[in-house]
């Protein structure tokens, strides 16, 4: 066995400040963050991949949106097995993103255009071509020895438990080296760094002060619940196959076969949490957001991880990114965040880089420019920070290819039950006009750009007032004007079946929402005595007549409750 149990540690020293300007320590509450995948936004360079100084000439297009902050993926130095997520250096840019040099320039703009910068962090995982991982399988004696989860075989040379890979088969691999089986939740080609051992603690906050000095505002933490995994490697238990639960991996992979009591969401994890905040704490006005994958317990976790002020700042669960789209499982979604979860902060999204874009995993009718806009209206009026993923302002489908385009190995292992993250990775359309959609001049892009795409591209929908591009900005800039939908309370009501309808109240104001989340026209009561008035929200109806408001198929009603 070569864990080794945690030890104390001495607290990090705070760096000086030396600025006068007031610190909005909560700008990350209610803020709308925009996710850039590097490979699919702009090649700057003509290679075919989109990279950092490409990202930095389309900030201007990101501010214009009306949001708060970026998101930026993976883009450090990466044998990109699993594009950007097994990570050979921390403290580097890829050189197919470009160099330290354009991150900072990426950096300097972003903050004159007054958006804040979030990036990535993939620090459960490393590659397994990163410098420590080739010291721990040298030996069983060397320094770091013990940074990765090593294990002994059983009697019989098979793995030391049951644990699965997300992305398919063992979570173990074997090691000639040390005669050996190592831990990857992933790919082999991501072993899994040791948590229990406090030098790897050490190593992956100081790997982050790093980025925060050189003035990122915070971190997306890959896979946040999987940092530990138990010191005694027992098996998991067996799920019954009607109690499976697919929202964290598909229906077809077994990793749904197991409950994940072991190999993730471990209680150990919360010390660590705190070690990271107290970083964090040390550059006001830094922000986390944890992913959270979990199909079991993510509530239950991401009220643990959000709770106080001693942890993560927000998360976000697959509550949205992998449910139903129905007005009663969002509804219980909602409830059991404010019940379970009543001072934490979640984090939504309906889209982003490893799921079905949610126009199409959501919408199986024709009315998709309807529901887009109904379902920005809701994204954006919920209680949360929000994450819209790139190209969600446009409307853009999941796009469907061919096996022999594709490129990522968790699609590739499950085709074609589980046709993998490809579709929704596809490059940025900028003009409908231009070759690949203007996100190259390549010849050839490292996904293709979809010719039904281009329909939708950003020049095209610029020039139609009445655009899913414009209803984005049009929303975002009346979400600003109103507090309540920032930061304030949320309440929901009942409603006929189909729809959604809650009020949100804070400073000073006190609003009611409603969407029909169905094709069809409903009547909706209001409460006895609650009277409300149109305040002119994007894409609203008008007033309700009679105490009823009259929704359209997938029509929404905002108004200013009396």
């Amino acid at each position: 066995m070569s864990l080794v149990p945690p030890v104390a540690t001495p607290p990090m020293t705070k760096p000086e400040s030396t600025s006068t300007t007031p610190v909005d320590k909560d700008w990350w509450r209610g803020a709308v963050i925009y996710q850039i995948y590097p490979r699919s936004f702009q090649d700057h360079n003509g290679d075919g991949i989109g990279d950092l100084v490409g990202i930095t000439e389309r900030l201007d297009y990101v501010a214009q949106l009306g949001v708060d902050a970026i998101w930026l993926g993976p883009f450090f130095t990466s044998p990109m097995k699993d594009f950007g997520y097994d990570v050979s250096n921390y403290r580097d840019v890829d050189p197919v993103f470009g160099t330290l040099g354009d991150f900072d320039r990426l950096i300097e703009k972003a903050h004159a255009l007054g958006l804040k910068v979030i990036i990535d962090q993939v620090i459960s995982h490393s590659s397994d071509k990163h410098p420590w991982f080739q010291e721990s399988r040298s030996s069983r004696t060397n320094e770091k020895a013990d940074w990765y989860v090593w294990a002994d075989p059983k009697p019989d040379g098979t793995p030391p438990n049951n644990w699965l890979s997300i992305f398919g088969g063992s979570a173990w691999t074997w090691d000639s080296r040390r005669m050996q089986y190592y831990l990857h939740n992933f790919l082999a080609a991501q072993p899994d760094l040791n948590f229990h051992n406090p030098a790897v603690q050490d190593a992956v906050l100081a790997d982050m002060r790093f980025w925060l000095d050189r003035g990122v505002d915070g971190f997306r933490l890959d896979t946040v619940n999987f940092y530990f995994c138990s010191l005694g490697l027992e098996s998991n238990p067996v799920v019954k196959p009607e109690d499976f639960n697919a929202s964290t991996a598909p229906a077809v992979n077994p990793y749904n076969f197991q409950e994940h009591v072991y190999d993730k969401s471990r209680p150990e994890n919360l010390e660590f949490l705190k070690r990271l905040r107290a970083l964090m704490d040390e550059y006001p006005g830094r922000t986390t957001v944890g992913e959270i994958g979990d199909s079991q317990h993510q509530l239950e976790v991401m009220a643990q991880y959000t709770s106080g002020d001693d942890k993560l700042h927000m998360a976000y669960t697959f509550d949205y990114l992998g449910g139903a789209f129905d007005a009663g499982h969002f509804r219980k979604a909602i409830e059991l965040t404010e019940r379970d979860a009543p001072d934490g902060w979640i984090c939504l999204a309906f889209s982003n880089h490893d799921v079905v874009r949610h126009v199409s995993r959501w919408a199986a009718h024709a009315n998709k420019d309807a529901f887009a806009r109904l379902t920005a209206t809701m994204l954006l009026t919920m209680r949360g920070s929000v994450c819209l993923y790139q190209g969600e302002e446009l409307g853009l489908t999941e796009a469907e290819l061919s096996f022999e385009d594709l490129v990522d190995p968790y699609g590739i292992e499950f085709w074609p039950e589980f046709k993998g993250r490809d579709g929704c990775r596809t490059p940025m359309v900028w003009q409908a006009n231009a070759p690949m959609g203007g996100f190259t001049t390549a010849a050839k892009s490292w996904l293709p750009v979809p010719s039904d795409h281009m329909l939708k591209a950003v020049d095209q929908q610029e020039k139609q007032n009445d655009s899913l591009l414009h209803h984005y900005r049009t929303t975002l800039s009346f979400r600003k004007q109103h507090p309540a939908l920032v930061r304030g309370s949320i309440e929901t009501l009942d409603a006929p079946d189909g729809v959604l309808m809650f009020t949100r109240e804070g400073g000073g104001e006190k609003l009611l929402c409603a969407y029909n989340m169905t094709e069809n026209v409903i009547s909706v009561p209001l409460p006895a005595g609650l009277v409300v008035r149109s305040i002119g929200a994007p894409g609203s109806v008008g007033e309700p007549v009679g105490g009823v408001l009259s929704l359209p198929g997938f029509g929404s009603f905002v108004g200013a409750v009396a």
